[in-house]
């Protein structure tokens, strides 16, 4: 599988390259300031995806599409439109879209009524801009005519760490485990991420968490 990860210097983009790369597939790291070399498998591309007409060239050239960007403080607002414009362009060439996004959108484990965003226990005050802009990207995704799109919504805490190997899949209500801790290691998110890719489950929207036995 051809795969262009979008993102790929962050975090969670760089997990999900490695992965990716573990697996045998063919990647395209984007970045606005790439780093590492090129290998046989891997592509590495600077752009900008705010910058919609150098999308398409990437975008058609792969046969599935991880969004895992992150915007610098103060420019969360501009999540959701940067979304929607890089959806209509990955609809447009037919490409399948990953995004990992935020756990805003779950559902409280406390209260099934309740979004994540608004249970403090989980997003205190000082998360709640970047919580809204997450909230605000999903549901961009959500209404989206681009069918080929999933939200993927890590746990509360989404942390660098090991590769245990395993990780739990829900739906759309917060995982946590037996002291109420909701987390995963970015290479954790990134098994979840290639076995959608590899495998998709259907639903455009799902959580993950950590293994009870990681």
């Amino acid at each position: 599988m051809r795969i262009a990860v979008f993102g790929g210097t962050g975090m969670a983009g760089r997990a999900v390259v490695t992965e990716a790369l573990t697996r045998g597939h063919a990647v395209t790291a984007v970045s606005r300031r790439p780093a590492g070399a090129e290998t046989g498998r891997l592509s590495v591309r600077a752009l900008d995806v705010a910058r919609t007409e150098d999308l398409e060239p990437v975008l058609t050239a792969a046969d599935a599409a991880v969004l895992a960007i992150r915007l610098a403080p103060g420019s969360e607002q501009l999540l959701a439109p940067l979304t929607r414009a890089f959806l209509d362009v990955a609809k447009r060439c037919g490409t399948g879209v990953l995004v990992v996004g935020g756990s805003a959108p779950l559902r409280s484990p406390h209260d099934a009524g309740r979004l994540l965003i608004d249970d403090p226990a989980y997003v205190p005050d000082e998360w709640q801009t970047i919580a809204r802009a997450s909230l605000d990207q999903f549901r961009v995704c959500r209404d989206h005519p681009h069918d080929a799109c999933t939200y993927l919504s890590p746990p509360a805490i989404l942390e660098p760490g090991t590769r245990t190997g395993g990780y739990r899949r829900g739906s759309t209500t917060l995982l946590t485990d037996g002291n109420g801790d909701s987390r995963i290691t970015a290479p954790d998110l990134a098994i979840a991420v290639l076995d959608e890719l590899e495998n998709p489950g259907g639903e455009h929207h799902f959580t993950v968490g950590r293994d009870r036995e990681g």
